[in-house]
């Protein structure tokens, strides 16, 4: 159930209990990660490069226009969420929860039809070549919405097993078993039936994240009129949406630009090389899904020395797994790449780039959750659409000339500037010290102000 009341506990018990709960999460994580990964390889497998690749660019491409589609909400139940949840405001929360699942099924079927319409007079002037599988991939959209509306749900109601156990377990589960009785039926995985299955497959998702959500809602928040708010949440909805929808050009617009510009064998390649440098950042993921709320909270409560010692402590838990982790993938690119199956070594160079742009990440620390969680979202526009323009801008140019290696430096070179930009933000607007280097030199100083 969730708690209805907010009790007061000491800096070391809350780290604790965050510790308590990462472990939590980078088990799920963990195994969500590797099947993912084990579905990643053997679908590549079945399928061969191209195959794969128009299947990973639909999924790539209906991932973008989810973001849209859910308008920032996400992320700003999970905000509001914590803030309600501190004030007892049970109405106010009930509002969101029921506001932000109809404002995101309605705006995705908007985004699904006027997609279709765009796909459809594209391909009557100018053949578009995979139209077919375009116009069922675009039904994923609605799902995979819904699908990160839940996810954050959860996180609100400090409930990660009930959100993210389908997404991340049962999502890549499925995708196996139904590649592996696509493939025995026809004896040829296509993206055609795999995409028709994904549909499927997250429909199932959905609603079982929605039914486990709903038994986790205790009966003060059920039985609550529900308050609504839109003009509030949508005055923090927007900047977050368009925050949320550069972060997802940074990630997914060089796979996109790789398929359109290299082809769909060359974007089977690197999808690879990108799936695999998440691992990387499996660690920050992780954290993240328990730190968002706590910042959420314990700055809504003005507790800002308990905030620094979380964000110092959870830095270092950050940091040493993943820099294991980006040696060991710089190293084994090749091989690792490898069981893709046959080419798909070819990306070992984008891999090594990659790796070393999600280690930045690490090095940095939670600035992106900082900042939104603190009510910053505003101060963060700037940076992050500056670096999504310098991404696509740079891929245009770098991708023809330089192929897969040019869009991973891209890539790189963006994570960079981003977290390096919004470290600075941290500091200057919340006044906390979020990265390593920045931990170590102002980080110690502020907590022995904060015993003086």
């Amino acid at each position: 159930m969730i708690q209805s009341t907010q009790t007061r506990t000491s800096p070391q018990v809350r780290l604790n209990d965050l510790a308590k709960g990462t472990l939590t999460a980078l088990s799920l994580q963990i195994l969500g990660v590797l099947l993912t990964y084990l579905a990643q390889v053997v679908l590549a497998r079945w399928m061969g490069k191209v195959e794969y690749g128009i299947y990973a660019f639909v999924l790539a491409l209906s991932a973008l226009l989810a973001i849209p589609s859910g308008f920032g909400f996400p992320r700003t139940v999970l905000r509001f969420m914590a803030e309600y949840r501190v004030q007892e405001d049970w109405g106010r929360l009930r509002g969101i929860l029921l506001g932000s699942w109809r404002f995101t099924l309605v705006m995705s079927l908007g985004i699904c039809l006027l997609s279709m319409g765009i796909i459809a007079t594209v391909d009557y002037y100018q053949h578009i070549t995979y139209a077919h599988i375009l116009y069922i991939g675009i039904w994923l959209v609605p799902l995979q919405a819904l699908m990160l509306l839940h996810e954050e749900m959860s996180r609100g109601a400090s409930s990660l097993i009930r959100g993210y156990t389908p997404s991340k377990i049962v999502w890549p589960l499925l995708a196996i078993l139904g590649g592996f009785y696509l493939e025995r039926q026809h004896h040829l995985l296509n993206s055609i039936s795999m995409t028709e299955f994904a549909i499927v497959a997250f429909l199932v998702v959905v609603a079982l994240q929605l039914i486990l959500l709903w038994n986790r809602f205790d009966q003060e928040i059920l039985s609550s009129e529900a308050i609504y708010e839109p003009r509030q949440w949508l005055k923090v909805a927007l900047p977050l949406l368009l925050i949320q929808s550069f972060r997802e050009i940074l990630t997914e617009s060089d796979t996109l630009m790789v398929g359109a510009i290299l082809g769909s064998s060359a974007v089977g390649v690197y999808d690879a090389a990108c799936k695999t440098a998440l691992w990387v950042n499996l660690i920050l993921k992780s954290v993240n899904l328990l730190a968002a709320p706590a910042f959420a909270t314990l700055y809504t409560q003005k507790n800002l020395p308990d905030l620094q010692k979380i964000v110092s402590a959870i830095t270092w838990w950050i940091f040493w797994p993943s820099l294991v982790i980006s040696i060991t993938f710089i190293l084994l690119s090749q091989p690792i790449l490898g069981l893709f199956g046959p080419g798909f070594s070819s990306g070992s160079w984008a891999l090594r780039i990659l790796v070393f742009g999600q280690l930045m990440s690490a090095i940095c620390g939670s600035v992106g959750n900082l900042m939104m969680m603190t009510g910053h979202q505003n101060d963060t526009l700037v940076a992050s659409g500056s670096c999504a323009l310098i991404n696509l801008v740079a891929n245009a140019i770098m991708i023809p000339l330089f192929g897969l290696a040019g869009a991973a430096f891209t890539t790189m070179f963006t994570l960079i500037l981003w977290n390096v930009w919004l470290s600075y933000l941290v500091v200057h607007k919340i006044g906390i010290y979020p990265s390593i280097f920045a931990g170590l030199l102002g980080g110690r100083r502020q907590e022995a102000e904060g015993r003086s």
